[in-house]
Order: structure tokens, then sequence, then C-alpha cells
């Protein structure tokens, strides 16, 4: 099955629809409708689903929306027992994590929807998630201005019922505010929050390497494909850009450890996404703005149209198939993107994708026990590190009766 080449943005927002776009043209592909999500409430799961935190007019529960490429309604509604907004999926699809209003996180089995386990992170909302690049962490980010770590094998793995204080879960103090999102940068972690400022820390011991202050407050970030840059996601709908070496001065202007690009929002940055392998960056804002611009010259080369007046989250879908109807066109029309015309979606090419996805399933469940096994292996190691160094550290050691003994 051939892919596009064309990579598409989608967007959420709390009081409309979710809206795809075809990011080379501009051009509003569908809407999925029924999902009233909150920030950071939007995620890719696998190559097969969109997941969208909900949050009912009606009632205010809670519950999260899991749509399919070719249809514009849910496909599975998950119950959660809380209204959540933060989502995060792992890498392979197989779970997907939420952060709830209490500051407790869920662990959910898809496409089952099933709370594999639920634990309490934070003592304010949780307002961020985000999983390391191996796939063998959690991390998140509240409104106290905590961050905490757990594995996520553990998660998985344990029984519902299980003792959360079992976890092997680390935290700390990051920041004064909310943090707003979190990335990873090798073996550091950047944070950004409503206090103004991103931090750069140690990803095994959470030593605070770095700060960078902004004249507003951060709503996200994002680091350029070689990790050299990073930029941020101004509440006061400017995009700030800054070297990821302290030593550099190729981008300090006049003492600062940033510059503005020129052209702002006019509202505040909910999301930026890096696109086209780091040749473009991705910015969406609160008033409903989407901006696609050139990372070398800062300029923004295409403004993306959009009629529901508010968005919450953004994500960049990249190598979709050609043949899906991705939900309900802008125009309400039925045509598929890219392929067929004037049908939902051909019953051989949807047996094709359902067969491929009961095959990518079973690839996986024969690799995720060794992948499991791997990240429980390297965390168990980092652990082992921390708890050596803490020992090294401690009165009446080894090392300090030798060291007192000569």
């Amino acid at each position: 099955m051939s892919s596009s080449s064309h990579p598409i943005v989608v967007t959420s927002s709390p009081d409309g629809p979710i809206t795809a776009f075809d990011a080379a043209s501009g051009v509003q592909l569908c809407h999925f409708s029924g999902s009233r999500s909150p920030c950071h409430g939007l995620a890719l799961v696998g190559s097969s689903f969109i997941a969208a935190s909900h949050i009912s007019s009606e009632t205010a529960s809670g519950s999260i929306h899991l749509y399919n490429w070719w249809s514009s309604t849910a496909l599975h509604n998950f119950p959660v027992p809380e209204p959540v907004a933060p989502l995060a999926a792992s890498p392979d699809g197989l779970y997907l994590f939420a952060g709830g209003l209490s500051g407790c996180i869920y662990a959910l089995s898809v496409p089952s929807g099933d709370i594999l386990r639920s634990y309490s992170a934070h003592s304010k909302p949780v307002s961020c998630l985000r999983i390391i690049e191996d796939g063998s962490l959690l991390i998140s980010g509240g409104d106290d201005g905590t961050i905490s770590f757990v594995p996520i094998f553990q998660l998985v793995a344990a029984s519902p019922d299980q003792d959360s204080s079992s976890l092997m879960m680390q935290g700390f103090v990051a920041h004064h505010g909310s943090v707003t999102e979190i990335a990873q940068c090798n073996s550091s972690i950047i944070s950004c929050s409503m206090d103004c400022t991103i931090k750069f820390w140690g990803l095994l011991d959470g030593t605070n390497l770095r700060t960078v202050t902004f004249p507003c407050a951060v709503m996200g970030v994002a680091l350029d494909q070689m990790e050299t840059e990073f930029f941020a996601a101004g509440s006061d709908g400017f995009i700030y850009k800054g070297s990821l070496n302290v030593g550099s001065k190729k981008h300090v202007n006049r003492g600062r450890e940033f510059i503005t690009w020129p052209q702002k929002h006019d509202g505040g940055i909910v999301s930026l996404v890096m696109m086209s392998e780091g040749k473009n960056l991705v910015s969406a804002s609160e008033d409903g703005q989407v901006y696609i611009w050139e990372i070398e010259t800062g300029q923004v080369l295409v403004g993306l149209g959009n009629d529901m007046g508010c968005i919450s989250d953004m994500v960049v879908a990249n190598g979709m198939g050609q043949g899906f109807k991705v939900g309900k066109r802008a125009n309400n029309s039925c045509d598929e993107y890219g392929g067929l015309n004037g049908v939902e979606l051909s019953t051989s090419l949807k047996d094709t994708l359902d067969l491929e996805d009961v095959l990518k399933v079973a690839a996986k469940d024969r690799t995720r026990a060794i992948d499991m096994l791997e990240s429980a292996i390297s965390m168990y190691e980092r652990l082992l590190e921390l708890i050596l160094k803490e020992a090294k550290r401690a009165p009446g050691s080894n090392s300090e009766i030798e060291k007192h003994g000569k």
C-alpha cells in the first residue's frame, strides 16, 4: 500500500470538532465529531488511531474517544473515573496514558480501553505527559509544579489492584507554576512552565542544568532534528528560538539566550511540532490559527484556515496511507483523501487494513515481552546507580570509614 508523503496536521478544540489539514496545501481534509477536548487532550496512537480526551458539556464527566482514520465518529469510548486532559501513547500504540484533574494517572489498554493501573502522581491536576524515546519511562508534569517519573512496565504489567506504593516512582519540584510541557533531549529533559521559564534537567538525578527565563508563560517546546536548537511557544503569541548549547553564541542576542521570530499569532500558542524532517515547524494558537514555518528563515510558509474558533491541542501525523477516508470532509462530502471517490472505503481495502492491524498486533505481542524486559533491566540499572551513589554519600559507609581511617 502506498503512503502519502504529505503530513497531516490534526487539531482539537474544547468546543468544536477535531480537524485534519493537508500540511502541503493548507486545505481542510476532514472533521472528527463528538469530542470536547481540553489542553494536551490529543494523541496519535500507533498508526491506526487518534485519541481525544472528552469532557461532557451536560454532566462534566470524563472519557476518552478513540477514532480511526476512515470514520468521522468515535470508534470507541473509554470511560474514566474523572475528567482527564493530557494523553500520551506508548510507541507501539498498545497503551494509552491519561492525566486526571485529581493528579491521578491512568494506564489503559488499546483498543479495549481497560484501565490496567492508576496511581497518584501529583497533588493538583496533571498538566502534561511525555514518554521518553526508548519507551521505558512515563514522565508527567502537574499544576503543582512537580515532575514525576515511573517505569512503564510497572504500569502495564501489574494487576489493577496492586498497591501504587510499590511503584518505583521518583519526583521533584521543578517550577513555581504549572508544568505545561516536557521534552527529551538526549540524556536530559526540558520542562516549560507558566512561571515563564524553560528548565533543563538531568534525566537520572533530576539535577537542574540550566534555566532560561522568558517575558511570558511558555506553553510548549520543540527541538530541531539535530537537537541543537529549541523553540518555545509563548502565551503572548510569539515563537522564541534558542540554542541548546549553553556556550554557543550563534543565537544569543545582546546577552539573551533566545531570539524572537518577528511574526506572531493573535492568541497564545498551545502547541509546537517539528515536521518535514526538521525543515518546518508547525504552531497552533488558542484563537484557531495554524502556521507552518520555515526553520531556516523563521518565515511563515502556509497559514491553515480554521473555522472552529479555538484550538486546545495539535499533533502531526506522517505517512498516512492513501485510500483512507479521513473522517468527514470539511464540506460534508464523503470523498476519500487521495483514493477512491464517492464511497466510504472499499471493502477490500478495509479488509486489508484490518488484516494488517491483526498481523501488526501479533508481531508486537511476540516482541513486547523482550522489550519490557529490556526496559526493566535498564530501569533497574539506573536505580542501582542512584542507590550506590547515595550509599557512598551516607555517613558510616565503607568509603566514609576508609576516608576517616586514613
